[in-house]
């Protein structure tokens, strides 16, 4: 008996590269399709099925037609045994993978490339597109493996080029992604970004994508901006790893790890980001323009030339319809080990590599219960603040708190924050050598006592060596700041007694999932 009517008249139906006909009726192995045009020729209900056969390829472009609906998506996924289903679209259009205005699919288990005989701009791997047409729901990409995209490596040209494009645009009706999950995928060597958004960024239009969940994928050898939510309230970006990104790209063009643009309420958590080497910002993480109540924590950031963190929004368009302010973003119980290691033999402007940036009029920024470790800086006109406020756009920030955090430093390291208003750093532990430490009366300069210093490497196993010793000083020295929280390490934060750092207990233990 069906429960659901559609699924009742539900297909699977089978393509085979290399025994497939397309005069068959794909619904047996043995009657597969062979074609990807005959796919993109049909339009797909409600609970039809899509397998490609392991071990097969095909050079052109998937784009289904037709929808599914809440409990009966249409689903493309392999058969077989053996390596993922390849398509390679040999740079003939934009994409290889193309969803375009249609709803409830699910695509997962295909390996994806798209390199043609030079870089373009906008070039993409995979492209989900809603054009005009409300909400466009139940989008999900799952397991893919997509790689070798030659892509322009300039912001500026159609947002360069990227494994995975989200756009929405509504001239006519207002349009957005509603329940779109980007899991497990992974995306290498791809130029210039990772997974990025496009369009729904206006706040004199403001209509953000809802339950967006980017979450355990991994993005290897990707010299630009890894994950990029736009538009989007709420979006979840967690358990991802970007690593090893390749010093390409050219001087002026910027570019970090994870970070929202013209998103609000953002969490990014239990990530880890190491080796970004873009010669202008290279943070691992961010809080960037016209964003509001973003949340970074519980997450790991190691080997980033430009540092741990970027704050910052652009003070001359505050106020203007595209920027209502970055305000009340809060950085907690993360670990920053030797970030902030740009080390080129000639100063230029730019190349500056504070451990956190914070630039433009952000307001109410909440900085605390971190661990930051620095790295011994191999040239001596290198930038080696720990903090350095800035003016972009001609405004600073105002009313930053750095509170409970542990700073470690065998160099010489400084606060500088300019003419930022209203700052307050409270309960923090500075060990090391320092320059301008600010005012902070409930302070401690002693050994934290860590499980282990000296502790490196990839991989969240790492950050139990940061625990808390019995003896260390930081146990109960800290000060609340919220309530309801728990430490990386999933253990309760008690109010009554805070400690400095990232952990309540001092026992060696797991990274929880909370």
């Amino acid at each position: 008996m069906c429960i659901f009517a559609g699924a009742c008249n539900a297909k699977t139906v089978y393509v085979d590269s290399v025994t497939g006909n397309d005069e068959q009726s794909g619904l047996q192995p043995q009657e597969a399709w062979r074609s990807l045009e005959k796919v993109n020729g049909t339009v797909f209900k409600p609970g039809d099925k899509i397998f490609f056969r392991a071990g097969s390829s095909w050079h052109g472009q998937l784009e289904p037609k037709g929808h599914g609906r809440a409990g009966e998506p249409v689903i493309i996924g392999m058969y077989g045994d053996g390596a993922k289903p390849a398509i390679h679209g040999n740079g003939e259009k934009d994409y290889t993978l193309l969803l375009e205005n249609v709803e409830y699919w699910e695509v997962g288990e295909l390996e994806i490339t798209n390199r043609g005989k030079s870089p373009e701009p906008g070039r993409r791997g995979v492209i989900v597109r809603a054009m005009n047409m409300g909400d466009c729901r139940g989008i999900r990409l799952k397991n893919l493996v997509v790689h070798s995209v030659n892509g322009s490596l300039i912001k500026e040209q159609r947002q360069g080029g990227s494994a995975i494009l989200v756009e929405s645009h509504g001239t006519k009706i207002p349009t957005r992604f509603i329940d779109l999950v980007i899991e497990g995928c992974h995306l290498y060597k791809c130029k210039r970004n990772g997974i990025n958004f496009r369009g729904n960024s206006r706040r004199d239009a403001w209509h953000p994508s809802l339950n967006v969940v980017i979450r355990r994928n991994l993005l290897e050898e990707i010299p630009g901006d890894g994950i990029v939510p736009i538009g989007c309230d709420g979006a979840v970006v967690e358990h991802n790893v970007m690593r090893n990104c390749p010093d390409i790209l050219p001087f002026g063009q910027a570019a970090a790890g994870i970070w929202p643009w013209s998103s609000d309420n953002t969490i990014i958590q239990f990530n880890e980001v190491s080796g970004h080497n873009a010669k202008w910002d290279g943070q691992g993480f961010d809080s960037d323009f016209n964003c509001r109540r973003t949340v970074i924590q519980y997450n790991y950031s190691h080997d980033n030339a430009g540092g741990f963190l970027l704050v910052c929004n652009k003070g001359e368009t505050l106020g203007e319809p595209t920027n209502i302010g970055t305000e009340d973003t809060i950085v907690r119980y993360n670990v920053s080990i030797n970030d902030g290691i740009r080390d080129y033999p000639t100063r230029r402007q730019g190349w500056f590599t504070p451990v956190f940036h914070i630039s433009g009029p952000v307001k109410n920024t909440q900085i605390y219960n971190n661990l930051i470790i620095l790295p011994k800086k191999k040239m001596k006109d290198i930038d080696s603040a720990i903090v350095r406020f800035g003016n972009w756009g001609g405004q600073w920030p105002i009313d930053t708190l750095f509170s409970n955090n542990i700073f470690i430093a065998d160099h010489s390291s400084g606060f500088y924050w300019g003419e930022g208003e209203d700052m307050l750093f409270t309960n923090n532990c500075f060990f090391g050598k320092f320059e301008n430490v600010p005012e902070d009366p409930a302070a401690v300069f002693d050994d934290p006592k860590l499980i282990n210093t000296l502790a490196s490497g990839d991989g969240f196993e790492v950050l139990k060596n940061f625990m808390l010793q019995a003896e260390s000083p930081c146990i109960g020295a800290g000060t609340p700041v919220t309530s309801g929280i728990r430490d990386l390490f999933g253990y309760p934060v008690r109010e009554d007694n805070v400690n400095i750092g990232v952990s309540e207990r001092q026992t060696v233990g797991d990274v929880k999932d909370k």
